[in-house]
């Protein structure tokens, strides 16, 4: 028998608890149990008048409306508050009842200019949430992954205009400096002269005072993202997010810059962030692999993990590895056993090896060594080269190459989650300010609902028991065990 009535219930009046029409299991529920919200008071406290003006909106509500936005991947503020409207669950989560008025999608964005910008508000709602995972115990900050994504800036490919840009100072450039005068001297060379201390005391054509200038395309919407390469064919204005996370899966830190900024530039600045908790291990990709960032990892007493890195030699010549360093004598050895000895230290810190154009004149692998006219062939080698050296007998040590494999378990499978389920792929927001907002709330939503879900999974109550069946869980995977039902 066929049913008619599905209309007849919609003008009834009925009485229920707003706490009834969640289930138990919902996300947020759950979500909102897993930690005190009452942080936020303390952290925004001085950003509202005590005495005077209206009453403000509730500050843990206006947190918590980007919040459901960056959970669940909604695409801009305006459909946030759309869907808030309609969604039980949502006004649970945020203390709203069913009659209650929800706020303007503007409000945030107006707080956010009034009182937010230029503070590290929502890092420190990103630091919090990460505290609580440590104090459980989750994290083991033995083993770090390090890499970077870039999410596209909402900036028109089409609307740019070309500046000339300096480009920034490497983080080790100065003591960079200093130990290229200090081999020069030990090789009886003179110290380097500054790029400005041109013969006539004027600084060079470029007018750069020692900084190289160059044009970059930078976009009218958004002055801050950069030019990022994208795949083969298509290139976008974007923004580089570095990130920081342990074996398990829980983000570390973070940090934001233009999408055309190399890794190794930008790295840094994460490193400051994360270098205080532990790390024993930090593993990379290639992007990472220079002299300075290894130097920087072992003098902390940090082992560096990086990948083989393919020479960048033409196909048709001699490998760098044919030429064999002989550190006694400091000199290489070509294919051919005749010497490249040491000539001087350039600017960038490699050592130049020549040989001599007489003697490889008549050499038979002359055509895969040079094509130089006076047949000299140049070899360098970087006064940080020892460090580099040492991040090899690093990956050949048993057990790296099943670490560096795990990177697609847990930072790559970061990015994944974030792009697909936490609308990670592009901002609707200008400014670097608010993307730095936007990737903080998205990681602190990804720590949260790993911790939620932990604790809902394993039915803990009291810390004690929670970090009692936590040491069972680590060390059954250590072992390889299966996980008890």
């Amino acid at each position: 028998m066929m049913t008619q009535n599905a209309d007849k219930k919609r003008e009834q009046m009925q009485m229920f608890c707003m706490d009834d029409m969640v289930p138990q299991d919902h996300l947020l529920r759950i979500i909102d149990k897993a930690i005190d919200w009452n942080f936020i008071y303390d952290l925004v406290e001085d950003k509202y008048s005590p005495d005077n003006g209206r009453p403000s909106m509730d500050p843990v509500m206006l947190i918590k409306i980007p919040f459901i936005q960056y959970l669940y991947g909604i695409k801009s503020m305006r459909q946030t508050v759309k869907e808030i409207e309609v969604n039980v669950a949502y006004r649970w989560f945020l203390g709203l009842e069913m009659m209650d008025k929800v706020p303007h999608f503007s409000t945030f964005g107006k707080n956010y200019t009034r009182r937010f910008k230029d503070t590290d508000l929502f890092e420190q709602i990103f630091s919090h949430i990460l505290q609580e995972c440590y104090k459980w115990k989750l994290i083991d900050p033995g083993e770090v992954f390090v890499d970077a994504t870039h999410v596209k800036a909402r900036a028109n490919n089409k609307k740019m205009q070309k500046r000339i840009a300096r480009e920034e100072a490497l983080f080790f450039e100065e003591q960079l400096k200093k130990e290229i005068n200090e081999d020069r001297e030990a090789h009886g060379k003179r110290p380097l002269k500054e790029k400005d201390d041109d013969k006539d005391g004027d600084p060079p054509s470029g007018g750069t005072g020692g900084k190289e200038e160059k044009t970059i395309k930078a976009s009218t919407s958004d002055p801050e993202s950069g030019w990022f390469r994208k795949g083969e064919h298509k290139n976008v204005f974007a923004y580089a997010v570095q990130t920081a996370c342990d074996k398990n899966g829980w983000i570390l830190g973070y940090s934001v810059h233009p999408g055309n900024h190399h890794d190794s530039r930008t790295f840094k600045s994460l490193y400051d962030k994360i270098k205080g908790i532990g790390i024993e291990t930090l593993i990379a990709d290639a992007g990472y692999k220079t002299p300075g960032i290894a130097k920087l990892l072992i003098d902390d007493g940090i082992r560096p993990l990086f990948p083989y890195k393919r020479p960048m030699t033409r196909q048709e010549f001699f490998p760098k590895q044919e030429y064999v360093y002989d550190e006694y004598y400091d000199c290489y050895i070509c294919p051919n056993h005749k010497l490249l000895t040491y000539r001087t230290t350039n600017r960038d810190g490699y050592r130049e090896y020549k040989s001599c154009g007489e003697v490889c004149e008549d050499c038979p692998y002359l055509a895969q060594c040079t094509q130089s006219r006076d047949h000299v062939k140049t070899v360098t080698r970087h006064i940080w080269e020892s460090y580099m050296e040492m991040c090899e007998d690093i990956r050949h040590t048993i057990g790296m190459k099943d670490l560096y494999a795990l990177r697609k378990e847990t930072i790559e499978r970061i990015f994944g989650s974030a792009k697909e389920n936490h609308g990670f792929r592009y901002t609707q927001m200008f400014g670097k300010a608010r993307m730095e907002m936007k990737v903080g709330l998205t990681y602190a939503c990804m720590n949260l609902k790993k911790l939620a879900k932990m604790k809902v999974k394993m039915g803990i109550t009291g810390r004690d028991s929670m970090v009692k069946t936590l040491k069972g869980i680590f060390f059954s995977i250590k072992t390889r065990k299966a996980l008890p039902a």
